[in-house]
C-alpha cells in the first residue's frame, strides 16, 4: 500500500457561477474570511496511510474537523489522540463503534478500511444514526453498492463515497469547459492508471478485503474520468486481461486490464488499468471543437494539464481539504460539486466494473 501511496504522490477554476454548484473558487474566496456556520464533526475509521493523509489534509479544512478515530489498533489510537487533540469518549474499536449513536460530538463517520469491508461498516454507521464517507471503490460489486445505498436512505443519513477530484480546481474547469461546449462534442477519451505494485502479502491483493486487483485501486480513476469528462454514461464495454505473475496475482486480482467503454453519442474510451507498470497517470479527452491533456492527472500533487486554449493554470490545494470542505457544504446546504459524490455515483462505477470483469473473462462485449 504504501509503494502505491509513494508513487502517487510523485505523480501527484475559473469561478464560474452554477447555482448549487460547489465551485473551489469559492472556497478560496470565502478562506480570506473566518467561517462562522456549522462544522462537520468526523471520525475516521481506518487509520492507515491514507487516513493519515486525509486527517492531515483536515487540518486546513474550514467547514470540517476531526473528531473521533475507530481502529483495531489500541497504538495508533493512542497516537491519533495525542496528534490530533481527540478525546478519549470519541475513540472507538471494530467492536464498540456501534456505540456513536450515543456520541452528539460526531456527525460522519469516513471510512477508509479495505474496500471488503466497506458494505458492512457502513450499515453499522447508518443504522447508528451517522452520516457515511465511504473511500472509493464503495464496495467489491454494484449488489454491495446498492445495498449500501438502500441502507442509508432508510437510516435518514448521507452517503457520500471519497472522490476527491471532483473537487480538484483543474479537473472541476476541464469538466465546465466541456460543459459549455469548449471541446465540441466529445469524441475520444484515453485514461492510462496504474503503478507497479509492492508488497504481495497487502490487503490489495488478497480478493477477499479487495474485490479484484489494478481495476477497484486504480482503473476506477480511469472508468470514473471518462464518465465526467465526456459528459455521458457508457452503454457497452470489452476488456482484455494480461497477468504476467501468477503467484503475485492470484485468482481473481487483476494484474493489467485493458478495457473500452461505448458511449450513446458514438464516444469511444479506451483505458488501461495496471499493476505492474509506472508513469501511468493520464487522461486525454479530444472533442469536434478542441482537447484536453493530463498528466497527472489522478495523483496527490499537482494536476497538470493542457487544452486547445492553453494551460490550466489552476491553483494547487490538498485534495482531501478541498473534499471533506466540499462535503460538509453538501450536507449542510445542499451544496452539490459538479459532478455527484453520493453513493448512486459510486454505484455507477461499479456497475462498470462488473461489466468490466466479466467482459475480460469471457471475452464478449457486455452491454450496461
Amino acid at each position: 500500500m504504501s509503494s502505491r501511496r509513494e508513487f502517487i504522490e510523485k505523480l501527484s477554476i475559473t469561478a464560474i457561477s452554477v447555482p448549487l454548484l460547489y465551485s473551489p473558487a469559492q472556497l478560496f474566496a470565502a478562506s480570506s474570511e473566518p467561517y462562522e456556520g456549522p462544522i462537520l464533526k468526523v471520525a475516521i475509521m481506518g487509520l492507515g496511510s491514507y487516513g493519515t493523509r486525509v486527517a492531515e489534509a483536515m487540518q486546513s479544512c474550514t467547514r470540517a474537523k476531526l473528531v473521533g478515530v475507530i481502529s483495531g489498533t489500541p497504538s495508533k489510537i493512542k497516537k491519533w489522540q495525542s496528534k490530533y487533540d481527540i478525546p478519549e469518549k470519541n475513540c472507538y474499536n471494530y467492536d464498540n463503534f456501534d456505540a456513536i449513536k450515543n456520541n452528539p460530538d460526531i456527525d460522519a463517520v469516513y471510512i477508509i478500511t479495505p474496500n471488503g469491508l466497506h458494505k458492512d461498516q457502513t450499515i453499522r454507521v447508518a443504522k447508528a444514526g451517522k452520516h457515511v464517507i465511504s473511500e472509493k471503490p464503495m464496495g467489491i460489486n454494484a449488489q454491495e453498492g446498492q445495498e449500501m445505498v438502500d441502507v442509508c436512505k432508510a437510516a435518514n443519513v448521507k452517503l457520500l463515497i471519497g472522490y476527491r477530484m471532483h473537487f480538484e480546481p483543474k479537473t472541476v474547469a476541464v469538466i465546465q469547459m466541456r460543459k459549455d461546449g469548449d471541446f465540441g462534442q466529445p469524441k475520444f477519451f484515453q485514461g492510462q492508471s496504474g503503478f507497479t505494485i509492492g508488497d504481495p502479502t497487502q490487503w490489495r491483493l488478497n480478493k477477499e478485503l479487495s474485490g479484484g486487483g489494478a481495476m477497484m485501486d486504480i482503473g476506477i480513476y480511469s472508468i470514473n474520468g471518462a464518465r465526467y469528462m465526456l459528459g455521458e454514461e457508457p452503454v457497452w464495454v470489452t476488456a482484455q486481461e494480461t497477468k504476467t505473475d501468477p503467484i503475485k496475482f492470484k485468482e481473481g486480482i487483476d494484474e493489467t486490464i485493458q478495457f473500452q467503454m461505448g458511449f450513446p453519442s458514438g464516444a469511444v474510451a479506451n483505458c488501461l488499468s495496471t499493476y505492474s507498470m509506472n508513469n501511468l497517470d493520464r487522461f486525454y479527452m479530444t472533442g469536434s471543437k478542441g482537447f484536453v491533456e493530463m498528466q497527472p492527472s489522478t495523483g496527490y500533487g499537482p494536476i497538470e494539464g493542457r487544452t486547445h486554449k492553453g494551460p490550466l493554470t489552476q491553483p494547487h490545494i490538498t485534495h482531501q481539504t478541498l473534499q471533506m470542505d466540499g462535503m460538509a457544504a453538501l450536507i449542510f446546504d445542499g451544496v452539490q460539486p459538479i459532478v455527484p459524490v453520493d453513493g448512486e455515483e459510486g454505484v455507477k462505477d461499479m456497475k462498470i466494473i462488473d461489466a468490466i470483469f466479466k467482459a475480460a473473462k469471457t471475452g464478449q462485449k457486455v452491454t450496461l
